[in-house]
């Protein structure tokens, strides 16, 4: 089933237990896909893409959701 529900930073940095801020810096330096949708300037993600790169990710050392 695909999940094509809408994540800002603030989902996402939930989802990885980090902080918003945290997410941000990801983007700013390259370590975050681009985003699927921009909406006033503010960017947002698939929960699916976010999961996919969450899987993907350095030092995951197969976390569980």
């Amino acid at each position: 089933m695909t999940d094509r529900s809408l994540w800002s930073y603030k989902e996402i940095a939930a989802h990885i237990r980090v902080q918003p801020d945290t997410v941000r810096s990801y983007r700013k330096h390259g370590l975050l896909p681009p985003p699927d949708h921009v909406e006033n300037g503010k960017p947002y993600w698939y929960a699916d893409t976010v999961r996919a790169w969450v899987a993907k990710r350095p030092g995951n050392r197969g976390r569980r959701e």
